[in-house]
């Protein structure tokens, strides 16, 4: 074999592997863009429903596509194409308003033209208190050590029903104003009621925009103990919740 006949099979053999990477390259690009992308939750303000630790996948195809469904936002147009609003109950990642670099991941509580209040630590929708039932209380053990917090069922008025938790007693949003859900936005709200900066902080959240909404989360496929690291994989027989692998977001 001839010195030249080896060169064209190494060059050919790089080429191809090149190839092989820069097609993966497209297709996860594509879609991370067009179905779905991961996100980790970094805060408790979701408690119980995620934790934190869990890395979750966001449909992006459920409401459409906004400029922020693509990497970097380029403003490629405005509003959303083939779009389909989120139904009451869903968990979203949206943009910040005030920051739209930065994902938040919330309920939706509120649509276009609702009013929604909390009273006593009730939440109100359209002037009128949602069900909700006291059921076990959720054991907090991230921090150092368990911690019992009282945690309730809630069924919003198109029956999807989800648990959220009080903390403490008369907390700082417990009793609010009337807030009414500007045209084209919606309003969102964390699980773990008074551990969440959501909508009912107007100069920091607000209403949010359809446009800023990413996506639905669909489903936890990993999840890692508070304070773990997801690539310290010798940790993971006792630092990965491996009941929470492939849970269904609801």
């Amino acid at each position: 074999m001839s010195v030249s006949t080896e060169q064209k099979r190494k060059e050919g053999g790089l080429a191809e592997t090149l190839r092989v990477i820069f097609h993966a390259l497209i297709i996860a690009l594509v879609i991370r863009t067009f179905l779905f992308q991961p996100f980790n939750i970094p805060s408790g303000s979701m408690k119980a429903t995620l934790l934190i630790g869990d890395y979750l996948f966001v449909s992006k195809y459920s409401y459409g596509y906004s400029r922020f469904s693509f990497p970097f936002s380029p403003p490629l147009f405005s509003g959303r194409i083939l779009a389909s609003e989120p139904n009451r109950g869903d968990v979203v990642v949206f943009r910040l308003p005030r920051d739209d670099s930065t994902d938040y991941i919330k309920r939706v509580i509120g649509l276009p033209g609702d009013k929604i209040q909390m009273v006593g630590g009730l939440l109100h929708i359209n002037g009128e208190p949602i069900k909700r039932e006291r059921i076990e209380d959720f054991i907090d053990d991230e921090g150092g050590r368990p911690t019992r917090v009282r945690r309730w069922r809630e069924t919003l008025p198109n029956g999807v029903s989800y648990t959220s938790l009080d903390m403490v007693d008369n907390g700082f949003y417990d009793n609010t104003p009337v807030y009414e859900v500007p045209a084209g936005h919606f309003f969102m709200m964390g699980d773990n009621r008074d551990n969440s900066t959501d909508s009912r902080v107007l100069s920091q959240v607000g209403y949010v925009p359809f446009e800023n909404i990413v996506g639905r989360a669909e489903i936890i496929f990993f999840s890692i103990g508070d304070g773990e690291r997801a690539w310290a994989i010798w940790r993971w027989p006792w630092a990965v919740r491996w009941t929470r692998l492939f849970t269904i977001v609801r």
